[in-house]
């Protein structure tokens, strides 16, 4: 038998998603607020992106009698996004808040300013892979 490690491979790439969701209960312990904030709304933005449009024609079927019945009767499959799609959010996410940052540096409220800067550089923490 041999002595060599199992996984003597490189380290497997570990999504966006899956790394925003691990640091999260690592920033609650730590209470971290920032850090909280950026993975929370992060983390809901990507999950608004995978909800799926309500056709146009739901409200015509309100009628008790078309109502569907049964447990997951109306469920429908969420989107599944791509990886490119989360990072996309992610970058989204951090140019947002560097842009409302900066408006925050005009209005004069530079601590204001300074905690989205603190939530803009855990998300890009997380934008590059620590592979």
């Amino acid at each position: 038998m041999s002595s060599e490690p199992l996984n003597s491979g490189p380290e497997p790439v570990v999504a966006l998603r899956q790394r925003l969701r691990a640091a999260l209960p690592v920033a609650i312990k730590a209470r971290d607020r920032v850090a909280v904030a950026a993975l929370r709304s992060t983390l809901a933005a990507i999950e608004n992106a995978e909800a799926v449009d309500r056709p146009a024609t739901v409200d015509q079927q309100l009628a008790i009698e078309r109502i569907p019945v049964g447990v997951g009767a109306a469920e429908v499959a969420r989107r599944v996004l791509t990886e490119a799609q989360v990072e996309h959010i992610v970058r989204a996410e951090v140019a947002e808040r560097e842009a409302a940052a900066r408006e925050y540096d005009l209005a004069g409220r530079p601590d204001r300013a300074e905690q989205l800067r603190g939530e803009v550089s855990v998300l890009a923490a997380h934008l590059t892979d620590p592979a």
